[in-house]
């Protein structure tokens, strides 16, 4: 859903409502810079474009600079993923995953390996779009999707709960050679960085996947999806 306007902006900003980004017009001013420091308070994805950008995405012609874009999604909280966690738990961690295909093809890969839940930021990340639920075969209608401020105080949480916290990076231990017994956490990094360095000395262990061939890295989803099964396929 699309919302256009200044005033319009800033009031959806004081809802509730899950807004997936806005797009403010490059060096506009006035009360765009509230809307952009608000929109930073919530971490919400701020995008400056030119103002044809918006011309092309308004359905009314009447942006004044900005449009939101919202989505009536229901994220879970890291309570809810942790609630629905017994023994041997799995859930899976989003380290700036911005591609709306790689998120919606993590979030199908967690429902079918059964994760109790999917952990994404609020900055530096796609959100749960209609994009992601139709990419995800409707997989994220079925697995509880939290969005937090802070990754970082997501994984001391699961720390606190009993979960060990696995970086999935090209420099670890073999997954093949770990020990994935337990409550575990998978953390994927975004396309192109992989793990943040404060992400990565967060975790317990860092796991990789051998590469026999001549390219350095398997797309996120892919990687996630190997290392996912390994875990069921050891339980």
């Amino acid at each position: 859903m699309k919302t256009e306007g200044r005033n319009a902006v800033l009031e959806l900003l004081k809802t509730d409502k899950n807004i997936d980004k806005i797009l403010l017009e490059k060096g506009a001013q006035g009360s765009l810079g509230r809307i952009f420091a608000e929109a930073r308070k919530k971490g919400v994805k701020v995008q400056f474009v030119d103002k044809r950008v918006l011309d092309r995405e308004s359905v009314e012609g009447r942006h004044q600079g900005v449009i939101a874009f919202s989505v009536d999604y229901g994220y879970a909280t890291v309570d809810d993923i942790l609630s629905a966690s017994a023994a041997d738990g799995l859930i899976i961690l989003c380290d700036g995953i911005e591609d709306v295909h790689n998120l919606g093809s993590v979030i199908r890969v967690a429902e079918c390996v059964g994760a109790n839940g999917v952990i994404i930021p609020s900055n530096n990340s796609a959100s749960v779009t209609e994009a992601v639920i139709r990419i995800s075969a409707g997989a994220a209608n079925h697995v509880k999707v939290a969005k937090v401020a802070s990754l970082n105080r997501a994984i001391d949480v699961l720390k606190s709960s009993g979960y060990w916290i696995y970086a999935l990076e090209a420099d670890g231990t073999s997954i093949y050679e770990a020990d994935l017994s337990g409550n575990i956490a998978l953390v994927i990094g975004g396309e192109d960085s992989g793990v943040k360095r404060l992400t990565r000395e967060k975790c317990d262990f860092t796991l990789s996947l051998p590469l026999k061939g001549k390219v350095n890295s398997l797309n996120a989803s892919v990687a996630l999806g190997v290392a996912a099964y390994e875990v069921l396929r050891r339980r």
